[in-house]
């Protein structure tokens, strides 16, 4: 028989709240939304049988090297051999002269110590680094490293106090990052994380002078872990959960982590499934065409390429009630908001242009820049953006890591092979 804390930590019927993480475990697939006053604005998916292995450590064994590329094929036991780079080869900079050959760094045969970049796309494999790094909830430890690094998106008060805590507690010749989860942590805290991450470390350097290669010596946890791990703070009014093992592991992780927030992890038992009782199911459909309407009437066209994305912006049916130039200011900076919001919806990597309609006014085009690089701010992910052009055009690259939203949820025609197109015979 359920007790009253159990009791109390179950839910029937649902509506959106204001920040949430939302977790459906379907038959072999786990989905994670991120939401905010209903309107999804992060979706993770992994399946049972294509997980993420962006995180994970691999004693691998060197398949081949290219001096022409500046890099090496490595076994790491799957299909595909992955992809080193050779500035992504740990070197100690106070003794390395001049630029890495990476014919005298690695031989064909010999094992080697990589962490997952990249997941493997399309016809490529995974990408790797000998950059080691091990993510807690508090900080990132970096054990090839002695230097401390703060999340920028900390203020500068939190920043200091924080830097004199790490000085406290690190010790000497290894790296720590401080999250941006860590603003209120304590010195202790802080320790208590430190502890775990040399703990995982100081395995990962046993297995791999045990194993041998191809093995994985660090994996890293099921997706609605490592979500709350990397987005869960105060912020967060609930974790709405549809799955009783996910609700024990989720409830487990944050006692030990943020024990403060252990009780906003909720079971959802209602007979409504979890995704159709807050409406994802139908934002997720919408984000996966091409044509996304904005507020006034305007919309953004989003085509992707082998090479780039293409973001269009259009006034539609939005004719103002002041001058064009105003109806334009006004419709881009709509658009600005859907945008970053459809990068990180979809998850989109790579080179992106979006054609901005055309702006006369310079103050306009700066305007319009600003506003996207605020928004910008709210992505976790790096993005560098260019300057905007006369024409309205804004190039900028945004890291891709593991597939995104088409690709979860879709695949490629077999009529028209991804042209979009059926073809008459000639």
């Amino acid at each position: 028989m359920l007790d009253r804390r159990r009791k109390g930590l179950e839910i029937r019927e649902v509506s959106p709240a204001e920040k949430e993480i939302v977790v459906a475990v379907y038959d072999g697939e786990t989905r994670v939304a991120v939401m905010e006053k209903g309107v999804l604005q992060e979706i993770f998916v992994e399946h049972a049988d294509r997980r993420s292995i962006v995180g994970d450590i691999y004693k691998g064994r060197v398949q081949n090297v290219l001096p022409g590329m500046e890099a090496a094929f490595v076994d790491i036991g799957h299909n595909r051999n992955a992809l080193l780079y050779v500035g992504d080869i740990y070197v100690d900079r106070s003794k390395a002269g001049g630029k890495p050959d990476i014919t005298k760094l690695l031989k064909v045969g010999q094992p080697v110590v990589v962490q997952v970049t990249k997941d493997p796309m399309g016809g490529k494999g995974a990408r790797l680094t000998t950059y080691l790094s091990i993510p807690g909830r508090y900080l990132v430890l970096l054990p090839q490293n002695d230097t401390v690094g703060i999340s920028h998106k900390l203020s500068e008060q939190d920043r200091e106090r924080l830097r004199r805590l790490v000085e406290e507690v690190k010790p000497k010749g290894v790296g720590l990052i401080v999250r941006t989860a860590a603003r209120d942590a304590e010195a202790a805290e802080l320790r208590k994380s430190l502890a775990y991450l040399s703990k995982v470390w100081h395995q990962v350097r046993r297995n791999s002078e045990k194993k041998r290669a191809p093995a994985v010596l660090y994996q890293e946890p099921e997706l609605e872990i490592k979500v709350v791990r990397d987005i869960m703070d105060a912020g967060f009014e609930r974790i709405l959960v549809d799955s009783h093992r996910s609700f024990r592991r989720l409830r487990h992780y944050l006692r030990m982590v943020a024990p403060d927030l252990a009780d906003r992890v909720l079971h959802y038992t209602g007979s409504t499934p979890l995704f159709e009782a807050l409406d994802i199911n139908r934002q997720i459909k919408d984000a996966l065409r091409r044509e996304v309407p904005l507020p006034s009437g305007g919309y953004i066209v989003i085509d992707t390429t082998e090479a780039l994305t293409a973001i269009d912006v259009n006034t539609g049916r939005f004719v103002g009630d002041k001058s064009l130039e105003d109806t334009v200011l006004q419709t881009n900076i709509e658009a600005v908001t859907e945008v970053v919001r459809q990068l990180r919806l979809r998850d989109i990597g790579g080179i992106i242009i979006i054609d901005f309609i055309d702006m006369n006014e310079s103050r306009n085009r700066r305007a319009v820049l600003k506003a996207l690089n605020r928004e910008l701010e709210k992505d976790r992910t790096k993005t560098y953006v260019v300057e905007l052009t006369k024409l309205g055009l804004v190039e900028m690259t945004r890291k891709n890591v593991s597939e995104g939203l088409m690709e979860a949820f879709g695949e490629a025609c077999p009529v028209c092979k991804g042209r979009g197109m059926v073809f008459r015979e000639p």
